[in-house]
C-alpha cells in the first residue's frame, strides 16, 4: 500500500471512529426526561431542562433540544411537566435492617403523656401471641408536659409475662419491664454497671428501675429472638420501599455483620432498589478486616466501606461524653458527664482499631456526639494520620452534634467527614440548653461553620430513630426550627443549595463515590429523583413538606406516586 493510500485510509479510519463515538453519544437512550427543571449540583452545568439515561447511567444533560435526539422507537418518555428534578438523596447514615423490622413493632415516638404511652404499649401486647416479646419503642419524653422517664411500672401491668423491651428514640437507652430483667438475671443485688453502661436504680431500695443505658442494655437484647432469615428479607424489601418513597437511592448504612447476608440475598436476586454502602459494626475491626476484604460482592449496588464504632452515648439518655458535667444531673451524681464506651474506654483500643481499619484502607466511622468524645476521636485520627502512609482517607465522625469551638476547624484540617443528622437538631434543641448551657450550644450542630472552615457534611437521618424523610433534616438545617416550633441557634443555619449538596455530593464524597454519584453528569450513574414539590419555590418553613413525584434508581422507575 502506497503512503497516500496509507493516510486515506487512516483519515477513513478516523473518521469511522469519530462517528461511531458520536453514536455512542447521541444513540437511541433507555430513558429520556424532557421539560424538567433539573438542579445537577454539577457546578459546571448547574441547571438542564433535560436528560438521557442509557446503561444505568445519564448519557446526556441539557436543553430539551439537545435530547430530544436520543429518543428512539424504544425509549422510555417522562414529560416532568415543569417539575423540579434533582440527584437521587443518598442518607448518610442509617439502620436500614432495624428500620425494617421496626416497621411491623410498636411505634411509641408520637405518643403524647404517659396515659397514651401505656395504653400503646398494652394494645400492642395484647395483639400479640403469649410468648411473644413485646418489641419496638422510639420513645421520648421530652416533648410532654410532665417529662419524667418511664419506669417499669408504667408497663408491668399491662404486659405482664411477656417480656419487654423498647429503646429510647435514639438507640441508646431502653425500658424494660420485669419479666425481662428477671430473664436477665439483674436484681437489686446485681449485677454492677458494665464498661460503658448504667443500670438505672432507686436511690433507695436498689431496685432497678427498667431503664438500661448503653452497654447495659446487652444482657436483654441479647435474650430476645433473633427474626427468621424470611422476616429480614421481608424486613429490607419494606425499608428500601419506605426509603424510595422519599427519594432515597443509596444509603451508608451502619449494619450489623449478621446484616450482610440480607443484603447479599437480595443483591443475588436483583431485589435491590436503594444502594447499600456498609460500614460494618464489630467490636473487633482487626479480627474482621480479612473478612471484609475477602467480601465477594463489591459493586456500586453493595460494598463494604469501612467499620463502625461507638465513643459513646446520646445527649438524650445524658450518655454523650462531655468536657463539662450536664447541668441538670441529680443531687447524687453532680459530676457526671457521660460516658464513654469499650473503643474509647479501653486504653489504646480506639488508636489500634483505626490505625489497623486504615492499614487496610477501609474507612472508620466513628459515633461521637459529646464534646469530648468528638476531641478525642479526632486526636486520633491525626495520630492515624500521622502514623500511616500519607494518602486520602476520608475518616467519618457520625453525629459531630457537639463540638468544642476550636475542633471546628480540625474536621477541614484532618479532611475528617462530619456526617451528621440534621433533624436530630430539631429534637434536641427543646432540651440541649437546659442540659448544656447556652455558652456550650453556640458550636452545637455547627453546620455553617463546618462548611464555613472548608470541612465536608454529609446529611443522614439515622433511621429509623427519626424519618427517613431526608427533607425533614433539609428543613431544620436551613430554617434551626425545633419540633417544639422555636428558632434554635440560627447561626449555624445552611442555605437550601448547601443542604441539599449535603444529601447527594456530600454523601458521595464521604463514600468516596463522588467520581459517579450525587450529581446529574454524563457518565454519572442515573439515579434522580423527580418532586411533586419544588424546594426553590417553598418558603423554608414548608421544605419538610416536600413530596416526591418518581424516584429513579440506575435508570429503573422504584417509586411512582399514585
Amino acid at each position: 500500500m502506497s503512503a497516500k493510500r496509507y493516510a486515506r485510509w487512516c483519515l477513513s479510519l478516523g473518521g469511522v471512529l469519530v462517528l461511531a463515538a458520536m453514536h455512542a453519544c447521541t444513540g437511541a437512550a433507555d430513558l429520556v426526561v424532557l421539560n424538567a427543571a433539573v438542579w445537577t449540583c454539577d457546578p459546571h452545568r448547574p441547571a438542564a431542562r433535560a436528560l438521557a439515561v442509557r446503561d444505568g447511567r445519564f448519557v446526556a444533560v441539557g436543553g430539551v433540544g439537545e435530547i430530544r435526539p436520543f429518543v428512539g422507537p424504544h425509549t422510555t418518555v417522562i414529560d416532568a411537566g415543569g417539575r423540579r428534578v434533582i440527584p437521587g438523596l443518598a442518607d448518610a447514615h442509617t439502620h436500614i435492617l432495624s428500620a425494617g423490622l421496626l416497621l411491623s413493632r410498636l411505634q411509641l415516638r408520637d405518643v403524647p403523656d404517659r396515659a397514651a404511652f401505656v395504653a400503646a404499649v398494652g394494645d400492642y401486647a395484647a395483639s400479640l401471641p403469649p410468648d411473644a416479646w413485646v418489641l419496638g419503642g422510639r420513645w421520648s419524653t421530652e416533648s410532654w408536659a410532665d417529662p419524667t422517664q418511664p419506669t417499669k411500672e408504667w408497663i408491668d401491668p399491662v404486659t405482664g409475662d411477656r417480656p419487654a423491651y423498647l429503646s429510647r428514640m435514639d438507640g441508646h437507652q431502653a425500658l424494660v419491664n420485669s419479666a425481662a430483667l428477671k430473664l436477665a438475671g439483674i436484681d437489686r443485688g446485681g449485677p454492677a454497671d458494665p464498661l460503658g453502661g448504667r443500670i438505672d436504680r432507686d436511690s433507695v431500695s436498689g431496685e432497678p428501675t427498667g431503664i438500661l443505658r448503653d452497654e447495659a442494655m446487652e444482657p436483654v437484647a441479647r435474650l430476645i429472638p433473633p427474626p427468621s432469615p424470611e422476616q429480614k428479607d421481608r424486613a429490607l424489601l419494606a425499608a428500601m420501599k419506605e426509603a424510595n418513597r422519599f427519594g432515597v437511592t443509596m444509603v451508608q448504612d451502619m449494619s450489623r455483620w449478621s446484616d450482610l447476608e440480607v443484603f447479599a440475598r437480595a443483591h443475588r436476586r436483583g431485589e435491590l432498589t436503594v444502594r447499600l454502602c456498609v460500614y460494618a459494626s464489630v467490636d473487633d475491626w482487626t479480627s474482621t478486616i480479612d473478612d471484609v476484604l475477602r467480601f465477594p460482592i463489591r459493586d456500586d449496588w453493595l460494598r463494604i466501606a469501612g467499620f463502625k464504632g461507638y465513643m459513646d452515648g446520646s445527649l438524650g439518655s445524658r450518655t454523650a461524653y462531655m468536657r463539662e458535667p450536664y447541668l441538670d444531673n441529680p443531687p447524687d451524681d453532680p459530676e457526671r458527664r457521660g460516658l464513654l464506651l469499650p473503643l474509647a474506654a479501653k486504653e489504646g483500643e480506639l488508636l489500634r482499631q483505626c490505625r489497623a481499619a486504615d492499614r487496610a484502607g477501609l474507612q472508620p466511622a466513628v459515633h461521637a456526639i459529646g464534646d469530648m468524645a468528638n476531641h478525642l476521636l479526632l486526636d486520633a485520627y491525626e495520630r492515624v494520620a500521622h502514623s500511616n502512609r500519607p494518602r486520602d482517607r476520608r475518616p467519618r465522625i457520625e453525629h459531630a452534634q457537639h463540638l468544642l469551638p476550636q475542633d471546628v476547624e480540625r474536621f477541614a484540617r484532618l479532611g475528617v467527614i462530619a456526617s451528621v443528622q440534621p433533624f436530630h437538631k430539631a429534637d434536641d434543641g427543646r432540651y440541649a440548653e437546659q442540659v448544656l448551657g447556652r455558652q456550650r450550644c453556640q458550636s452545637s450542630y455547627a453546620f455553617r461553620a463546618l462548611l464555613d472552615c472548608g470541612a465536608y457534611l454529609a446529611f443522614g437521618s439515622d433511621w429509623p430513630v427519626v424519618t427517613v424523610n431526608p427533607f425533614a433534616g433539609i428543613a431544620t438545617a436551613v430554617t434551626g426550627k425545633t419540633l417544639a416550633g422555636k428558632t434554635w441557634m440560627p447561626h449555624q443555619n445552611i442555605t437550601l443549595e448547601e443542604a441539599l449538596a449535603a444529601c447527594t455530593a456530600g454523601p458521595a464524597w464521604a463514600a468516596m463515590m463522588e467520581d459517579r454519584l450525587g450529581r446529574i453528569r454524563p457518565g454519572y450513574l442515573a439515579d434522580f429523583v423527580i418532586l411533586q414539590d419544588d424546594p426553590f419555590a417553598l418558603p423554608p418553613e414548608r421544605l419538610e413538606l416536600v413530596r416526591v413525584h418518581q424516584t429513579v434508581v440506575g435508570g429503573d422507575v422504584v417509586y411512582a406516586a399514585q
